[in-house]
């Protein structure tokens, strides 16, 4: 009787092992982070109004098993106040069970503008985009911190801006959160000091792994401009451009960048944003997809 019961357990065991095993493997995996889709990936798509805006959340379910996204202001730039518009994508995204992460914010004006009438002019123009987040059940707003001036100078219009725009964005529960994106944005020491200055829990950052040209060829590392602002951040973009004949991105070492972006505690959401032309558009957020994929398990395994 006892060998048959060792028996009948040991096939129990066996029955559920590989779909038990299987399934902590994959939450063992996505607890290191998630992955979701940046629009501006298919701008070019957008742009030709080969696809429509409403259509994203399908799009990337659909085509890419992507169930995240982070929109672009420009492809619906219009369309900020209508509100049965926005109602639309938010029915859209929640139809297909697709997450409304973030939009990003460009063309609204300078946040550390030197003119505190143009400063003040461009956080109001945001307001309709925190709105617009809200309505979508998005957790932040991506915004430039462009300026002009000094290193310190810009520093300061950058962070009162900012201020500003995170003090509306409170009562809606929603982050302001800064890109490096061209200028001193794209120096991390720069951007982690505006932060410092800011001071608010809301206000944080999107640090972006390619995006640390300065200006003309001047490049800031991208591998200390993405740990110091990691300790901000509230998002992360996976920039990609080429990859090489093993899937992995030639500008960007990815293994790296993501132990730093992990090293700091974030197990967010890491948005795919690729911008290449060797690839299209969709065949180079596959192959990004793909690379992150690949990181997260080898990391995983790792643990």
């Amino acid at each position: 009787m006892q060998e048959r019961r060792e028996f009948l357990k040991n096939i129990s065991i066996f029955a559920i092992t590989p779909a038990s095993f299987f399934n902590r493997l994959l939450y063992s995996e996505r607890q290191l982070f998630k992955i979701s889709l940046a629009q501006w990936s298919l701008h070019r798509a957008f742009r030709a109004k080969k696809i429509d805006n409403l259509d994203f959340a399908r799009i990337s379910k659909s085509e890419f098993e992507i169930h995240a996204i982070e929109y672009v202001n420009q492809f619906f730039k219009d369309k900020a106040n209508d509100k049965r518009y926005i109602a639309e994508m938010k029915n859209r995204a929640q139809s297909e069970g697709v997450k409304s992460l973030l939009i990003m914010c460009d063309g609204e004006g300078r946040l550390g503008d030197p003119d505190k009438k143009e400063r003040r002019k461009a956080v109001e123009n945001h307001f309709k985009w925190i709105e617009a987040a809200k309505m979508l059940g998005c957790h932040s707003i991506r915004v430039n911190a462009a300026s002009e001036g000094t290193f310190a100078e810009q520093q300061k219009r950058a962070a009162d801006g900012l201020a500003q725009l995170t003090d509306f964005a409170t009562p809606f529960k929603l982050n302001v959160i800064v890109e490096n994106h061209g200028g001193w944005s794209s120096n991390g020491e720069w951007l982690a000091g505006v932060m410092k200055l800011v001071d608010k829990p809301n206000c944080g950052t999107l640090p972006d792994f390619g995006n640390f040209r300065i200006r003309d060829d001047e490049w800031y590392d991208r591998y200390k401009g993405v740990a110091e602002l990691m300790p901000f951040a509230k998002a992360v973009s996976a920039k990609s451009n080429r990859f090489d004949e093993k899937g992995n991105e030639i500008d960007s070492d990815f293994y790296r960048l993501i132990n730093i972006v992990l090293s700091a505690g974030y197990h967010g959401y890491i948005g795919i944003e690729y911008e290449g032309s060797e690839l299209s558009e969709y065949d180079g957020v596959r192959a990004t997809k793909k690379l992150l994929e690949k990181v997260r398990s080898e990391l995983a395994n790792k643990k």
